[in-house]
């Protein structure tokens, strides 16, 4: 029962479109640990209860019934096959076959189908609806991802950074909004059909209102291969799927007289959409905005590249409205150098991708009230789930149990249950879904294809030289560099005098724990920590 209970909440933090999680201030992103550790109490529930049923049937002389399937009765066989399912699952989380052999837990954690199945198929749908809500929403959220999936994207240009990091620019509809430190899942086929990786927005839809960007670093196989791909001559176009854009419904870093930034490495990612979000409160709503200090740690000279992309590639900020009471100080320290390398470090190369008239641009999923959409598809999915069972108990399980002693089978009453669920979701998730797709299409017309092909010719052809045709306003010469060297955290927070700083802080898990600690000195009351996760 404490296993069942704990299934309940399961599969909410890993709804990644969830309309509950906003309401206690989560998102998926930062909630997944509840995930994994309601995960890791289940298991040990249902492996102790599984091993202690097989210790009893040994004493007794009973092991034929774990072959055994009741069909009016707990079924034995099908608990076996859930817990050995979940067992390849949780074996495959354990840390280091998490980051050694990633594909191997990917992979195993499709399991959770078969486990779901089999569970139902073994304790009943009565006992099983303890856990329906929260797998109600998981399932209708999977299939509305499933849908956007299938969609290819229009992917305009990429941009190759001399340290082995790519800044790809998806086109978007203005309709799309999101938050600064969303993130969206990529799926390019041509290196994994499979395979989805995760991504930090860096771009931002009020000041690029038609691009959506996510900067990626080439580490892994999946990323290596990207990179070849992008920088190969004989590509010029990427067939890429995306799934969302998640992240947090608001956020409020206008509250502090100061925000300072500490990145370490990839970190920068979620600061660079932060600081694009205060430009254009600074300069279009002309609304005072705190004062930002950044601290970002590389390791070689050629990271610096990075802060090239903290500016936004758009007209939004002009001469005639550029921020200037934007105060924006950056300090970055490059580890593992004595001082500014002598050899000239490889330019920053742009490559732009052929467009394809099934390519559509990135688009709400349920149009711009996609909350109220979702509702929709929640409570008439159930509706239609709560006739279709009603007519099914009324015509085909009654008549079973009036005439028989052993009434209708368990099994086939759960396997029903269980199809008229999905065929519900399906029917009103797919009607939204396709209602709100050819709204979105009709307000993309050819025009926008005709003019990413014009600037796709035009950019070939300036390009055939260099790829840097996008003018690239450095902001590397007001950084001050400090090389060979770490930065004193504690000496710079204690330094600060304003009332309220709100400390930002993406990177290595020490570097986090150590900001946490000066944060919380009982000197450091105008210092509020933050953790800002990241991907990339």
């Amino acid at each position: 029962v404490t296993g069942n209970l704990c299934l309940t909440f399961l599969f909410y933090p890993v709804t990644r479109g969830s309309s509950i999680l906003p309401m206690i201030g989560l998102t998926s992103e930062k909630s997944i640990k509840y995930h994994i550790w309601l995960g890791n109490i289940s298991m040990a529930l249902f492996t102790v209860h599984g091993f202690l049923y097989l210790v009893y049937w040994t004493i007794t002389s009973r092991l034929s019934q774990t072959l055994k399937w009741y069909d009016h009765y707990v079924s034995n066989i099908a608990g076996e096959i859930s817990l050995l399912c979940g067992l390849a699952m949780w074996v495959t989380t354990y840390p280091t076959i998490r980051r050694n052999m990633f594909e191997l837990f990917l992979y195993t954690h499709y399991l959770y189908v078969f486990f779901i199945v089999f569970f139902i198929w073994h304790v009943g749908i009565g006992f099983a609806c303890i856990m329906l809500p929260g797998f109600y929403l998981f399932v209708i959220d999977r299939y509305l991802r499933f849908l956007q999936s299938r969609q290819r994207v229009r992917l305009v240009s990429a941009r190759v950074l001399p340290c082995e990091t790519i800044q790809l620019n998806f086109s978007k509809t203005r309709g799309l909004d999101y938050n600064p430190t969303s993130t969206i899942f990529v799926n390019i086929p041509a290196i994994s059909k499979l395979q989805w990786h995760p991504f930090t927005i860096t771009s931002n839809n009020n000041i690029e209102p038609e691009i959506l960007s996510v900067i990626i670093k080439c580490e892994g196989i999946w990323t290596k291969n990207l990179h070849q791909l992008v920088i190969s001559p004989s590509v010029d176009r990427l067939q890429v799927s995306v799934e969302g854009p998640y992240g947090p419904t608001s956020t409020n870093f206008l509250r502090h007289d100061m925000v300072v930034m500490i990145s370490g490495g990839s970190g920068i990612t979620p600061f660079i959409s932060i600081i694009k979000e205060l430009i254009f409160v600074s300069s279009t709503l002309k609304s005072k905005t705190p004062k930002i200090a950044l601290i970002s740690v590389f390791k070689n000279s050629s990271h610096l590249s990075i802060l090239d992309l903290i500016l936004p590639n758009s007209t939004s900020i002009n001469n005639n409205n550029h921020p200037d009471n934007f105060d924006l100080q950056i300090e970055a320290y490059v580890t593992r150098e004595r001082g500014q390398p002598k050899e000239k470090i490889s330019s920053t190369r742009n490559v732009f991708f052929k467009p394809n008239a099934s390519d559509l641009p990135i688009y709400p999923t349920l149009g711009p009230n996609s909350w109220l959409w979702l509702g929709a598809i929640i409570s008439s999915s159930f509706v239609i789930f709560l006739l279709l069972l009603g007519i099914f108990t009324q015509y085909v399980v009654y008549p079973v149990d009036k005439k028989g002693k052993v009434g209708y089978s368990y099994t086939k009453k759960a396997s029903m249950n269980m199809f008229l669920v999905c065929f519900s979701i399906v029917v009103a998730a797919s009607g939204a879904f396709l209602w709100n797709k050819k709204k979105n299409i009709a307000d993309e017309d050819s025009k926008q294809i005709q003019d990413n092909t014009e600037e796709y010719s035009t950019a070939k052809i300036s390009d055939d030289v260099e790829l840097e045709s996008l003018p690239i306003r450095s902001v590397i010469k007001s950084v001050n560099v400090q090389y060979g060297q770490r930065p004193d955290l504690k000496r710079i927070l204690s330094g600060i005098e304003e009332r309220s700083v709100g400390v930002l802080v993406s990177g290595p898990k020490t570097m986090r724990r150590d900001v946490a600690a000066i944060c919380s000195a009982e000197l450091a009351d105008n210092l509020h920590y933050e953790s800002i996760s990241f991907t990339w």
